[in-house]
């Protein structure tokens, strides 16, 4: 990969915070390599919901889909997609703002419900992509093969799904010891397994006792665990692929990152990607007109109700020595 700039001197990269040098716990069961059995597991989650999400457009114009699985869709699409970026995001990755302690473990379980990996492994991750965004070092940049049509297919394959089938994972107690170190969380983390069999479970036993029948139990299922994991995962790592390729880019950014306006509202407000580039702690990321943020929305309100506090608002200011002129927007 040519780097895009020099990663050395980021002013916009958020350092994890500075400890010592005992050895901490670890915080995934299967530690910061992935074994073939974690490989397997993680090929099964992403190809049967995957299966199901393309079977999901005969089906629903041969059969219908009922009001209670589209329902169970939607809320437990944003519950996880609010808990991956409320919560892994902007509260545990860049420190946003400050959470009281009952909404610091609702949103690290919320965010599990998504079925994206362990909470401490999905930080790390991301610390280290904003560390090295689009440069030598970065885990999924779309650009790693180069800049030619052929070498970004293949880099928007490996940023997109990829580069989560590579054994070398992000070391964890460089990029996330302090959230190794809260044991509430630590626990989360490693649990994550029971939180994706948890997340599974909800819809069809929601449908199954509503209905009363197995087959309500099943079209739950179907829609409101499959279909819905699927389609909240592509979302996601769209934000890795699609948002570091194209897009408008009208603040500074040392990358590539890019605004993409059909994404925003399916990703709770993370396709606003160049501003969260150019201001990482930003608890606000869709800070123009008509630009839809939900998880801003999400935190104002908690904010509101003294759950959340110290929320890194930007002013105008702040966004304005950030934009950058028209004339060097080759967007």
């Amino acid at each position: 990969m040519t780097p895009s700039s020099d990663v050395s001197n980021r002013s916009d990269v958020i350092d994890p915070p500075q400890t010592s040098a005992a050895p901490l716990p670890s915080a995934t069961r299967g530690g910061e390599q992935k074994r073939s059995l974690e490989q397997i597991t993680l090929l099964l989650f992403i190809t049967v919901p995957f299966l199901a999400l393309l079977v999901a457009v005969p089906l629903a114009w041969g059969w219908g889909v009922s009001w209670l699985d589209l329902g169970l869709l939607v809320v437990m699409y944003f519950v996880g997609c609010h808990g991956i970026t409320v919560g892994f995001h902007r509260y545990f990755t860049h420190g946003s703002f400050k959470a009281k302690r009952p909404l610091r473990i609702a949103l690290a379980i919320a965010g599990s419900l998504a079925v994206e990996g362990p909470l401490v492994r999905w930080v790390a991750d991301h610390r280290k992509h904003h560390k090295f965004s689009d440069a030598e070092g970065d885990p999924h940049s779309p650009w790693r093969f180069g800049e030619t049509v052929p070498a970004l297919m293949k880099g928007l394959w490996w940023a997109h799904i990829g580069w989560m089938f590579d054994e070398e994972q992000t070391p964890q107690e460089k990029y996330a010891p302090d959230l190794i170190k809260d044991p509430a969380i630590r626990r989360i983390s490693r649990d994550f397994i029971y939180w994706t069999l948890l997340s599974l479970a909800i819809p069809p036993l929601v449908g199954g006792l509503v209905t009363m029948s197995w087959w309500g139990a099943f079209t739950a299922f179907f829609w409101g665990s499959l279909v819905r994991v699927a389609l909240l995962h592509h979302v996601t790592w769209s934000i890795n692929s699609i948002c570091h390729a194209v897009g408008k880019r009208p603040f500074k950014s040392r990358d590539r990152s890019g605004n993409v306006w059909w994404l925003a509202v399916l990703s709770c407000g993370e396709s606003w990607h160049n501003l969260h580039h150019a201001d990482p702690t930003s608890a606000r990321h869709g800070v123009m007109r008509g630009q839809v943020d939900s998880s801003a929305r999400f935190i104002r309100w908690c904010e509101q109700l003294g759950w959340a506090y110290d929320v890194r608002w930007p002013s105008q200011k702040r966004i304005e020595s950030r934009r950058k002129s028209e004339a060097a927007d080759p967007a």
